[in-house]
């Protein structure tokens, strides 16, 4: 039985939002639905929260289904999200983007059924839109003529324009170059599709086809998952169904406050990481700094939402003044809303077990708990229009590291080593039969090392996102997949080893261009507590040829001749704690395995290897010397807390800090 206490208090309501891009913004976001103290029913609960999940499952399938181009349909780079009238994210599985552009330029009163509205516009998206090629469809719920929830997808599209093929060139200094940005529009207005503003769209791109059948997937599928949630509210009724959207957010910010927030020390700590080039300057540091405190006790503050008691706060003062280049971030809007779930997922990683961890959702009832401050306009993570951000997952995904390593400084490096970064590499050309074509993948890398097991293998921070199928590529494209596998020695060395990245060859049939978006090929994922750096990131041309050749990870139209393979190879993870402390019997498994070579058994680990047949590790009776190994390894140095920085960076890191060999910040 469902009882609602109709009492209104206001302080449940948050401030009008801040809009620094100096937009008008009108509608107060935030709040609960029903006054605290409300009761539900935990079993309606269960079955809303089971509903919600559901019906965006059933979004993102019936895009992967009917959309056309390979970065949605293939590869998933694409994410659905559920939010309520208040424009809280309810759904926790994976981030999304922000309602709160639509509802600033078109009033909720004013939606009609079948409404779809769109927009890409980074600068005008409140901080959810990082670069111009992910495209956003947002779809009203009604239930008795009213909005009572919104259902949107985003996803990266194949090509939206700008300078070059795909719409991220390496050297742009200007969001002009990357694209045609749209402001919120309504591209479907009571379910009659805008065919005009379309024509734009698809005339402005270099595949029109795959671009126009994509966003028909987006708004027929988000269309659909309207229709499901209305059911919802029809079944149950508004009140009953909101009093649980307010349970659900409720029950994440008590889990947060009480399982995660806990296992941090009250205390301020500083930490800052980098991206080590733009595209346009020659390559240096450009830091993303983290200066994090916890407070236990902190009191109410009403006008921002936030309840009394434990707050991290988060200030990026210290961050990098804005890159000519594209690795800007748009992150100071709506007081960082997008930044706080973008960045939660990392506080994961203190939990209980990883059983637990992979339980926690991350979805608005985390937003009250965390502060950020943000410095002036004209920094990384606040740039001034029209500056570039086609690849600002050089800023975002290195934010997620650098708040692992500040907390990793709070909690005695009970946090993974680094992770591995997105990168984008693609062929583009044409094909056999002289079509026009581009093919653009993102492959994953190495996670970090954590305290109690190796890292991960060639995963994705996107989660659900994949490699594109050598059956798929090698049928539409021109080239052969020769080899996909892992790149040996790649993670970084440790008590609990990196996870390894790919190693993978292409040969092309037909002259070409290779492109690339990438970092980490100079600064490393790093390792923690005595765990080394990963390997970085790397594409050689004609490995073993006459022509051979290293390519910038930043790449928009390298030359590839027919017949000539290009090698990939991505960032392995950072280690954690001392490579000597490796038990010598799983550095004999990753030798078997291949992970890691004999050379680097010795070298990194200090094992010696008995067994090795001439060929390498191929030898049934592969072991290990004990005594020779205890000696060789009582002949190092070992990791010291009180001597040795805390964090090891890679060689790459004194190449770009004047030869030092590690940042103030990185001891405890």
């Amino acid at each position: 039985m469902t009882t609602f206490d109709t009492t209104v208090d206001p302080s449940y309501v948050t401030a009008k939002p801040v809009n620094p891009a100096g937009l008008p913004t009108s509608y107060e976001h935030g709040g609960r639905l029903t006054a605290e103290g409300t009761t539900v029913d935990p079993i309606l609960v269960e079955i809303v929260q089971g509903t919600l999940a559901s019906v965006e499952m059933e979004v993102e399938t019936a895009i992967g289904r009917t959309s056309r181009s390979p970065m949605i349909r293939d590869a998933h780079d694409f994410r659905a999200g559920i939010h309520d009238r208040q424009l809280r994210k309810l759904t926790g599985r994976s981030y999304s983007a922000l309602v709160h552009p639509i509802v600033r330029d078109y009033p909720i009163e004013e939606m009609r059924e079948g409404d779809v509205f769109f927009h890409n516009d980074v600068y005008e998206s409140e901080g959810g839109i990082g670069h111009l090629p992910d495209l956003c469809v947002t779809v009203p719920v009604f239930h008795d003529g009213e909005v009572v929830a919104f259902v949107q997808a985003f996803g990266h599209h194949d090509d939206i324009g700008g300078a070059v093929p795909g719409s991220m060139p390496s050297n742009a200094t200007t969001v002009y170059e990357e694209g045609l940005a749209v402001p919120p529009i309504k591209l479907w207005d009571a379910g009659v599709p805008n065919k005009s503003a379309l024509r734009i769209m698809t005339r402005n791109s270099r595949m029109p086809d795959s671009l126009a059948a994509d966003l028909d997937a987006e708004c027929s599928a988000c269309l659909m998952g309207a229709r499901r949630l209305g059911e919802l509210f029809e079944r149950y009724g508004r009140d009953a169904i909101e009093a649980s959207f307010d349970a659900i957010l409720d029950a994440t910010t008590e889990t947060y406050r009480r399982e995660i927030l806990s296992k941090i020390p009250d205390g301020t700590y500083v930490w800052e990481d980098y991206a080590e080039h733009d595209g346009v300057d020659e390559p240096q540091l450009h830091t993303q700094r983290i200066t994090l405190t916890k407070v236990s006790d902190a009191p109410a503050d009403p006008e921002m939402g936030r309840p009394a008691g434990p707050r991290l706060i988060i200030d990026f003062t210290g961050t990098s003044a804005q890159a000519k280049g594209p690795i800007n971030h748009c992150g100071d809007y709506v007081g960082g809303n997008f930044l706080k779930k973008w960045l939660a997922p990392i506080l994961r990683n203190l939990a209980d077990t990883p059983e637990r961890m992979a339980e926690l959702d991350v979805n608005e009832g985390i937003v009250p708990l965390i502060e950020m401050r943000f410095p002036e306009k004209g920094t990384l993570l606040t740039p001034i229009h029209p500056g570039p951000t086609n690849a600002r997952t050089f800023v975002i995904l290195r934010l997620l590291g650098v708040l692992a390593g500040v907390v990793a400084k709070a909690v005695d490096g009970k946090m993974p080593a680094d992770q591995e970064t997105i990168r984008y590499t693609g062929v583009y050309g044409k094909d056999l039969e002289g079509n026009d074509y581009l093919m653009r993948e993102v492959l994953g890398g190495g996670s970090g090392g954590r305290y109690y097991a190796d890292g991960e293998d060639t995963i994705h921070v996107v989660p659900d996102s994949r490699n594109l199928p050598t059956e798929f590529t090698e049928s539409r494209f021109p080239f052969i997949v020769e080899r996909l596998g892992l790149a040996q020695d790649s993670g970084g060395a440790g008590e609990y080893r990196g996870g390894l990245g790919y190693e993978k060859h292409i040969r092309m049939l037909k002259d070409a261009h290779f492109m690339s978006i990438a970092d980490r090929s100079i600064l490393a994922c790093w390792g923690v507590r005595g765990g080394k750096a990963g390997m970085p990131f790397q594409v050689v041309i004609d490995p073993g040829g006459p022509d051979e050749r290293e390519v910038d990870a930043l790449a928009d139209a390298e030359v590839v001749k027919a017949g000539q393979v290009v090698r990939i190879r991505t960032t392995g993870g950072g280690g954690w704690g001392d490579p000597l402390a490796r038990d010598p019997e799983l550095v004999v498994r990753d030798v078997v395995w291949r992970k890691v070579s004999a050379e680097a058994a010795l070298r990194d680990y200090g094992v010696v290897l008995t067994g090795l047949s001439s060929s390498g590790a191929d030898a049934g009776d592969l072991g290990f010397d004990a005594d020779a190994t205890a000696a060789e390894r009582a002949g190092r140095a070992a990791w010291s807390r009180e001597d040795d920085a805390f964090f090891d960076r890679g060689p790459g890191y004194s190449s770009l800090a004047e030869g030092a060999a590690f940042a103030e910040v990185d001891r405890i």
